[in-house]
């Protein structure tokens, strides 16, 4: 009751308002002046809901300034009169258009933030805001989530508390460059970084930025998606082709191998009885011996390169002598390998992964690439340790980086699961470099030889 009170009040004050300036230009030959404060209580209705008030009272005022035409004209004379309240009619619907205009645009942009609301609070992607300095503006509940801090404490702090080193350095830096010279890195393309949660953990995640102009200001949008989860299975998948690569390339290693072996020296010791007895057919049975050898080779090169990777800290090093070693002789290429410094690698599923990367670039430069030439690096200097495939192949054009057959998707799983990055640079007719890079851990002394990945840099 109280509640339906307070909603009837401002009517009833805008309705007695409108009745004194009736009765004021009843009451002060002071023509139309006292009637065009009518205009005053449509304007008013600017703080009532809805179109039904502004329209009932621009009707209630249209009545009384109808009636004050009958005292003017008694006055001023019939014609002078209605043209008076004309003008003071138009005026005050002037006034009532204006005032619907105001409560439609205003009805649009409320429903449209509550849609932006709804779209913030729903979503399971974190939104975040920030002005040209970087200070965070607006913290939606999955960026709560997401990052575990409440909106309140990272509402007006710099946005790079959310950020893990040396990203969180960068930052700024970054901004005022983006503000002078226009370079983006990723503002309206969205890559992969690195996210620091409320706990000092870090974790990847997909960062699209947008620039919005306000006229007076610019500011930032930020969406932002934990892949977390996506990473793991990844890095799941990757580890179970791994062990299945291994399991064939020990049963071929094993199996087949030692199979071929020893029918190879079955034949071997037939030709030789063959040649003993000098019969016709002793040569096509050394040609036999010959194929099943070279068959014999074949399978163990293929179980080496299904099992590359010793877990000598050293096997990175000879695994990739022995990849060039095989592709000149399986392809037919000029194919070799260069260490420069002394590379180990103390981790083996790190070695293995580089290890991969060599292999699938030195089967695209063959395969897609046409090249004849590779050349195979592996150094270690700077605290990093880079791996790079350079051949003189046909090339192709940059937005052929990620087409099919290429292999560049399973190269950059393969590089963030060991926290590196990949570089993929070509041309047409001017061949193709692939590059993976990743920070180098050197073990402490005395501790065990360990070689964790390391965050991806994106």
């Amino acid at each position: 009751m109280l509640d339906a009170s307070r909603r009837l009040l401002p009517y009833v004050g805008l309705g007695a308002l409108a009745t004194t300036f009736f009765l004021l230009d009843w009451a002060l030959p002071v023509g139309t002046t006292v009637e065009l404060l009518q205009v005053a209580v449509i304007l008013l209705t600017l703080f009532l809901p809805g179109r039904a008030a502004t329209l009932g009272y621009g009707l209630l005022a249209t009545l009384f300034v109808g009636a004050g035409c009958v005292v003017e004209s008694a006055q001023v004379g019939a014609v002078q009169g209605v043209l008076n309240r004309g003008l003071v009619l138009a005026g005050l619907w002037a006034a009532v258009a204006v005032v619907l205009r105001y409560k439609q645009v205003r009805q649009a942009q409320r429903e449209s933030e509550a849609k932006a609301q709804a779209i913030l609070e729903t979503t399971v992607d974190g939104i975040i805001t920030i002005d040209e300095a970087g200070t965070i503006e607006s913290f939606n509940e999955a960026a709560e989530d997401i990052f575990g801090y409440d909106a309140a404490d990272v509402t007006g702090e710099n946005v790079k508390m959310l950020m893990p080193p040396p990203y969180r350095d960068e930052h700024d830096a970054y901004l005022r460059s983006y503000h002078q010279t226009g370079r983006r890195r990723i503002i309206g393309i969205g890559r992969e970084v690195r996210g620091r949660r409320k706990d000092g953990s870090t974790f990847p995640m997909d960062l699209a930025v947008s620039e919005v102009d306000l006229g007076d200001r610019t500011i930032f949008t930020g969406i932002v998606r934990d892949i977390s989860e996506r990473r793991r299975l990844e890095k799941e998948i990757l580890n179970v082709s791994e062990e299945e690569r291994r399991r064939i390339g020990q049963d071929l290693h094993d199996g087949l191998g030692q199979m071929l072996t020893g029918i190879g020296l079955l034949s071997q010791d037939v030709t030789e009885q063959l040649r003993a007895e000098d019969h016709a057919r002793a040569g096509d049975m050394a040609d036999i011996t010959s194929h099943i050898k070279e068959a014999d080779r074949y399978a163990r090169d293929l179980s080496h390169g299904l099992i590359p990777v010793d877990v000598e800290a050293n096997g990175l090093t000879e695994a990739l002598r022995r990849l060039s070693r095989n592709a000149e002789r399986l392809f037919d290429v000029d194919c070799s390998f260069r260490e420069v410094d002394t590379v180990l690698v103390h981790d083996n599923a790190v070695a293995t992964h580089l290890y991969r990367i060599a292999q699938e670039a030195v089967s695209n430069a063959v395969r897609h690439g046409e090249a004849n030439t590779i050349r195979m690096v592996l150094a270690d200097g700077n605290g990093q340790l880079r791996l790079q495939v350079r051949d003189n192949g046909v090339g192709f054009e940059d937005d052929e980086v990620d087409g099919s057959g290429m292999g560049v998707r399973i190269m950059n799983y393969r590089a963030r699961m060991i926290g590196g990055t990949l570089e993929v640079s070509s041309a047409l007719d001017e061949g193709t470099v692939v590059t993976c890079t990743r920070p180098q851990r050197r073990p402490a002394p005395g501790a065990p030889h360990a070689d964790s990945p390391a965050p991806a840099h994106s």
